[in-house]
């Protein structure tokens, strides 16, 4: 099978298109014809190794999975034994970290992992970005407890990548007040993700904003909580999805732990979790269109090169799509 092979860690230029050995199920698992798949900002992180420490998780001095990507839609065509949920031919669409390996013709799930079969009457390219941003998201929303307490005004800054287009449309969904920050060129675009307000950084500072927030989701890492700590109510909670400067987003949420907040204000950095459930909840809000993955450009496999320099560039809206020819 062909795959996009990167035996050493660097630039998009190490990736090369290779002809690979396919896999072959065990007991429990299935067999998937990858359609579509994503190039994500995880991605580019395991290809490059940075930051550094990522090569404790994914090897010193060259990667140990060397085909990267870890969000598919797919077909299932082989199945191993005692496989009960799913059978040849079930469209299914799936997320696949810390293992990646989804950009290939072909990968090896269990069927007990994070594989889901896909919301009826929608492409592979529209839902092979159904995960990796929203679960990020979801993670952030479970930690600010908007699901267990929807009555709270939210700040998303960085409304327009996977990640923040995702929590506009999850915190909606759980009936929270959102403001969201983006560019002028994009206010259109996140009207329609259902945001309450929307500031235009070009034109308008959100951290010197007149009101306060229980929750200031900075989903583009560009912020950090000493510049949004005025406009956080008292016991309001700040969080990133980047390190912030000097790594203060990972250790100012000890001075949390420790002494309950930073001036009353709390900081978290919370570790991303996923589970099987959560991709069938991500495809019931697909199918009741709660929640609509951003795309914004969409590469064959044999481009996927570019499609990672693209994504280094920092400037796409939502989601890169892979296609997969066969």
């Amino acid at each position: 099978m062909k795959a996009a092979v990167n035996e050493h860690y660097g630039l998009p230029d190490v990736i090369e298109i290779k002809e690979v050995p396919k896999p072959v199920p065990g007991v429990g698992e299935v067999l998937v014809k990858v359609h579509a798949t994503t190039v994500n900002r995880t991605d580019d992180g395991f290809l490059r190794a940075k930051p550094w420490f990522i090569r404790f998780f994914s090897g010193l001095w060259k990667p140990k999975q060397t085909i990267l990507g870890n969000e598919f839609a797919g077909e299932v065509v082989e199945i191993g034994e005692w496989v009960s949920e799913f059978k040849v031919g079930d469209r299914v669409f799936g997320y696949r970290e810390p293992q990646f390996g989804c950009h290939a013709q072909f990968l090896k799930m269990r069927e007990t992992n994070f594989i889901a079969h896909m919301p009826e009457g929608m492409s592979y390219e529209e839902v092979a970005p159904g995960n990796e941003g929203a679960h990020y998201a979801l993670t952030y929303i479970r930690k600010a407890n908007i699901p267990d307490n929807p009555n709270q005004k939210v700040l998303v800054n960085g409304t327009t990548g996977a990640i923040g287009s995702a929590a506009v449309q999850l915190i909606k969904y759980y009936g929270a007040h959102v403001t969201a920050v983006c560019d002028t060129d994009r206010i259109e675009l996140v009207k329609s993700l259902g945001a309450d307000r929307i500031i235009d950084y070009k034109k308008e500072d959100f951290t010197k904003l007149d009101e306060q927030f229980d929750f200031v989701f900075d989903a583009v890492g560009k912020s950090s909580f000493f510049k949004c700590e005025n406009i956080l109510k008292p016991g309001g909670m700040f969080m990133a999805t980047e390190l912030g400067p000097y790594w203060n987003n990972t250790w100012l949420p000890l001075a949390t732990k420790l002494f309950g907040g930073v001036r009353g204000k709390k900081i978290y950095f919370p570790f991303p979790f996923h589970s099987k459930e959560d991709v069938v909840f991500f495809k019931q809000l697909l199918e009741r269109g709660d929640f609509k993955p951003v795309i914004d450009k969409t590469y064959p496999l044999e481009q996927i090169a570019d499609a990672y320099r693209y994504v280094e560039t920092g400037e796409k809206t939502g989601n890169v799509v892979i296609t997969v020819s066969h």
